[in-house]
C-alpha cells in the first residue's frame, strides 16, 4: 500500500480512508475493465443479426481477447475470492459483476440450446463453455508475446476450438 500511495502522490494512510486493504483497492480497480467487457457482451447478446451459435462464439472470442489483454490482472478480475455463479446476492460487488457476465453467457448458451432445455442443463453447458474459455486464457496467461502475436499464431486454433465446442454442445443437447 505504501508503494501504491507513493505512485498516487499521497500518504499511505490516506489510501486507507478509501480502501480498507490492498484487496479492496484491487477489486475497485478491476470494476472498470469488467464493465468494458460487460458492455461488449451486452451488445453481442442484443445483436439480433447473429445466430445463437454465432452469439456464443462472439462472446467467447471477446472473453479470450479480454483475458489475454488483461493477463497480468486476470486472476484478480475473475478468480480471486470468486463466489458461485448461481449465487443471487454475492458478498462482493465484483462478484455481482462477475455473475452478471456469466449470466449473459448463460443467456446466450440457453438461446443456442433446443427450446425447452431445463435451466440446470443450460447452466451445466454454460459452465462447460466458461471452463473452455478460461482454459485458453490460463494456458497463455503466463506466456510471452502480446495479443496480436498470439492471435496471429493461434487465432485459427481458438476459432476451431469454439467451433468444436459448439458442435459438441449441439450434438449432446439433441441427444438429451
Amino acid at each position: 500500500m505504501r508503494e501504491i500511495a507513493r505512485e498516487a502522490g499521497c500518504s499511505h494512510t490516506a489510501i486507507y480512508l478509501y480502501f480498507k486493504d490492498k484487496e479492496a483497492l484491487l477489486y475497485h480497480l478491476a470494476i472498470g475493465p469488467l464493465k468494458e467487457l460487460e458492455a461488449e457482451l451486452e451488445a453481442t447478446l442484443r445483436d439480433g443479426s447473429l445466430a445463437p451459435g454465432a452469439r456464443v462464439a462472439a462472446m467467447g472470442r471477446a472473453f479470450i481477447r479480454f483475458g489475454l489483454t488483461h493477463r497480468n490482472s486476470y486472476q484478480v478480475l475473475f478468480i480471486a475470492r470468486a463466489e458461485r455463479v448461481d449465487e443471487e446476492t454475492p458478498d462482493l460487488p465484483i462478484n455481482a459483476l462477475r455473475n452478471h457476465l456469466f449470466g449473459m453467457l448463460r443467456q446466450a448458451v440457453a438461446d443456442f440450446l433446443p427450446p425447452g432445455t431445463p435451466a440446470d442443463v443450460a447452466l451445466a453447458y454454460t459452465r462447460v463453455v466458461f471452463f473452455h474459455l478460461h482454459g485458453i486464457v490460463e494456458t497463455y496467461r503466463e506466456g510471452e508475446g502480446d495479443l496480436p502475436a498470439l492471435t496471429d499464431r493461434l487465432g485459427a486454433t481458438f476459432e476451431l476450438s469454439l467451433d468444436v465446442l459448439l458442435s459438441g454442445i449441439e450434438q449432446t443437447a439433441r441427444r438429451a
